[in-house]
């Protein structure tokens, strides 16, 4: 039996492991690196099998194009070929099997470029191409919408990236934002109600819950409902919609903000197709599970339109739980003369579902693991996004593209509970507590609810200007932006008599407002093979609050804090193969609304913003043709992390400055693909993501946030929801027929749930050991080009294991097995 060890025990105990796993952490990503180096460096001989085809690009007045992306795809297998012109726009790709290939050359504000070319073997070709300004379309998208078009264009970002791509997305078929997120290393995504609709996010040891320490972004423009004044999820789009992923997790993500601790996550909406096309898919399986997905699009003179549906049902991990959304998106490009486009989208998210809050305390998950007790909860919420981006291209140096964006979230959830510590008999003990809950028994009859319903909009306008030239003889990209950001929050709570109550007296009525002002320069000096990249944000925010049920009337609060937020990158590329990079950055999180001001008098409240240093060191390399490498240490030096007075986090729930917490380790990750190797059309790929966090600790002077262990130092235990390993792994193999099968292992290491790092489980089920579980799903594709249909089966969590996902408000369980079969069909 797994017995609570002394803090001072365990204290000794981690402080031994991390020096053991410091020299090794450093030891392995020496050795790795090492070893990657000497790969690249090494190369591949000529082969006179092999077909070797060189090349320059320039502009229409012959001036050579530096950094222009060049594709070759062999047109009857997988094999294919990427590189990036140099300073005087050359390029060379060597070792390419025979075959006729489809050749593409693309540059940032210059219209793509493709054509065919069949080469032999033994063949060397030199081609010269010429790109023309024209259409901008191109330029809007990759430059307002992505962090990193493709993983060569990440060797322009100052830090670790990583990209999802959406080859990797349809592959695995994923049910939830949280399958794909998961394929990243540094991340850690529990579930919740089972369906993704709320996924938990967290980065490099930060805790996940509600995704507060990561920006969420789409195309670019911030994904949340307030990012400076509550940043927490309870909307996420569905995977659906996307086409990809990115991930950025150094210096670079200043130049977005407001959040820059853990990191960003963007993911990139689909374009305007230049001929009408479209595509259906149709999945069911068990537990009522539903998914239909269309999309249609084309271009109509100068204009692209691209129109999609999302409808998603089914049961949740536990009983008496039910979702249905309904997503509808809308996106348009439109291209005026050679020099302007307009990119406008429109979203409208729908949700309801029979859900609860709460989880179990120990004995009910002990009798039933899937069991809810509270089956009349109900959330609805909807969603309304839309944007207007209008890039100008001054020259193919200068561009300037301006975002005005808004948004609108409501959410309604009437629940009986917050947490697994609030059952019927303590419910009529609260504060506006009901009488007629005296036990379990009344609870779907007499007891009441709590209805917690939430108003957020805001609106935004982001200029940015990209500027490219020679400065003391060196190449340099100038970003510069400016953002002006305001939203507002109304709160409401509102205590039904009844479970099935969806009115009441009201309790709370809140109005929250923000505005921020922000303004960020991030130039990029390009000397040789190295690129340095300095940077500098500056973000402004000013607070209100008003308690409208205050005595004597509406009590108003107000505040401001302003923070520098600075940061370097830099690289190394001694060859084509290889990238060294490494920077630092300040990492800044502004704290809540409610959490500055209080809401009895309108005082401001002594919580300082959430601050850290970030620091890191790592490799890219393509060390041979179809092997892609990336390793990163990190450490994450955090001056005060806020973290919550209670644990749970449920009715009046308070957050205090948490002191100084330390984060360090290693990510791996990297795909492997035999077809590419070997020139065959046949293809065993592996593609894998690791993290190791040996230290995640509390430093200083820190006591326990637990009630009754309030003078119990906790300096030196472990961090909640930081587990020491992370790791997922995709096996797969691709047919030349259209036949693909995958198999992926999702690995996740024992989590502590308390900063008293508490293994013994509380009655509560909110404090105790999180044991670590590893999960398999398996996906098969079979895809016929005679009817445009790929038609798959998956298997998501295919040995049915039932493990705990979250203690944070009580017991949940993992989702269980889940079998769907399904078709797609392109037209």
């Amino acid at each position: 039996m797994l017995k609570r060890i002394p803090p001072l025990q365990y204290r000794v105990h981690t402080t031994l492991i991390s020096v053991e796993t410091s020299m090794f952490v450093r030891t392995s990503l020496f050795a790795f690196v090492f070893g990657i180096c000497a790969l690249a460096t090494m190369g591949r001989s000529a082969d006179p099998r092999t077909a070797v085809l060189s090349g320059r690009v320039v502009d229409a007045n012959g001036h050579a194009i530096s950094g222009a992306l060049i594709r070759l795809q062999l047109k009857s297998g997988v094999f294919h070929r990427s590189a990036t012109t140099d300073d005087a726009g050359s390029f060379e790709c060597t070792s390419l099997p025979p075959g006729t290939y489809v050749l593409t050359a693309d540059a940032r504000g210059f219209a793509p470029l493709s054509q065919e070319l069949a080469l032999t073997a033994g063949d060397t070709r030199s081609v010269d191409l010429t790109l023309q300004l024209g259409s901008i379309a191109e330029e809007v998208i990759v430059g307002t919408t992505r962090l990193a078009a493709t993983p060569e264009d990440a060797e322009g970002i100052p830090g670790s990236v990583e990209i999802i791509e959406r080859a990797t997305i349809e592959s695995s078929r994923p049910v939830t934002s949280t399958e794909v997120l998961r394929k990243v290393s540094g991340i850690h995504v529990r579930d919740e109600e089972g369906l993704g609709l709320r996924p938990n996010i967290g980065i490099r040891g930060l805790n996940p819950t509600r995704s507060t320490k990561v920006l969420l972004l789409e195309d670019g423009i911030p994904l949340t409902y307030a990012p400076y004044g509550d940043n927490a999820s309870y909307y996420h789009p569905p995977i659906e919609r996307f086409e990809g992923a990115e991930v950025l997790k150094g210096s670079g993500q200043i130049v977005y903000g407001p959040q820059t601790v853990g990191g960003v996550i963007n993911y990139v909406t689909p374009n305007p197709p230049t001929n009408w096309l479209g595509s259906l898919t149709v999945v069911g399986g068990n537990r009522d599970y539903f998914n239909g997905h269309i999309n249609y699009g084309g271009t109509v003179k100068n204009t692209g339109l691209l129109f999609g549906f999302t409808r998603k049902q089914g049961k949740g991990a536990r009983a008496d739980i039910r979702s249905g959304m309904n997503d509808f998106n809308f996106k348009s490009v439109t291209t005026i003369g050679d020099k302007q486009a307009v990119t406008t989208k429109f979203n409208h998210y729908g949700e309801d579902s029979q859900v609860t809050y709460s989880g179990l305390t120990e004995a009910e998950f002990q009798a039933n693991p899937r069991q809810n007790p509270f089956r009349n909860d109900h959330f609805n919420g909807r969603h309304f996004d839309a944007s207007v981006a209008h890039a100008f291209v001054f020259n193919p140096k200068v561009v300037l593209t301006t975002s005005i964006y808004g948004a609108y979230f409501r959410r309604h959830w009437w629940r009986q509970s917050s947490n697994s510590g609030e059952r019927p008999n303590r419910l009529r003990t609260l504060p506006g507590g009901d009488p007629d809950c005296t036990g379990m028994a009344d609870l779907n009859t007499a007891c009441g609810n709590q209805g917690r319903l939430r108003k957020y909009h805001f609106v935004g306008v982001e200029p940015r200007l990209h500027v490219t030239k020679r400065l003391f003889g060196l190449k340099t990209e100038t970003d510069f932006g400016f953002r002006a950001h305001f939203e507002t929050q109304q709160r409401r709570q509102e205590n039904g008599d009844l479970p099935t109550s969806r009115s009441g007296a009201l309790v709370e009525h809140n109005e929250r407002r923000n505005g921020a002002y922000s303004g960020f320069i991030q130039p990029r000096f390009i000397a040789g093979n190295w690129t340095i990249t300095p940077g500098i944000r500056v973000e402004h925010i000013r607070y209100e609050r008003t308690n409208r049920l205050g005595a004597g009337g509406a009590i108003i609060g107000h505040t401001q804090m302003t923070q520098l937020i600075p940061g370097l990158g830099v690289s190394y590329s001694p060859s084509r193969r290889l990238t060294v990079f490494g920077g630092v950055h300040r990492g800044f999180a502004p704290p809540r609304t409610e959490d500055v001001i209080n809401n009895n008098s309108g005082a401001s409240v002594d919580l300082d913003a959430e601050l850290s240093w970030n620091y890191e060191v790592g490799m890219r390399s393509v060390p041979v043709d179809g092997l892609r490498l990336e390793a990163t240490f990190f450490r994450m030096d955090y001056e005060n992390q806020i973290v919550p007075a209670t644990v749970a986090g449920g009715v009046g729930a308070t957050f205090t400055n948490g002191g100084s917490t330390m984060h360090q380790g290693i990510e791996l990750s990297g795909r492997f693909d035999a077809g590419t190797f070997f020139r065959s059309t046949h293809n065993f790929y592996f593609r894998g993501a690791y993290t190791f966090l040996p230290d995640a600790y509390f430093t200083g002077t820190r006591f326990s946030s637990v009630g009754g262990f309030t003078n119990v130092s906790v300096s030196g235990n472990r961090l909640p929801y930081a587990p020491r390993h992370l790791a997922n792994a995709t096996f797969g193999y691709s047919h030349p027929k259209g036949f693909d099968a995958l198999l992926e292992a999702v690995h996740v290491a024992n989590q502590f749930s308390d900063d008293l790092s508490t293994i013994v489980p509380t009655a509560n089920g909110q404090r105790g050991l999180i044991p670590s579980y590893t999960v398999w799903n398996s996906t098969l594709n079979y895809n016929v080009e005679s009817l445009h249909t790929t038609f798959f089966v998956t298997i998501k969590n295919v040995f049915d294991e039932t493990y705990i996902v979250d203690r944070s408000r009580g017991l949940l369980p993992s989702p269980p097995r889940m079998i769907q079969a399904g078709l797609k069909v392109k037209f």
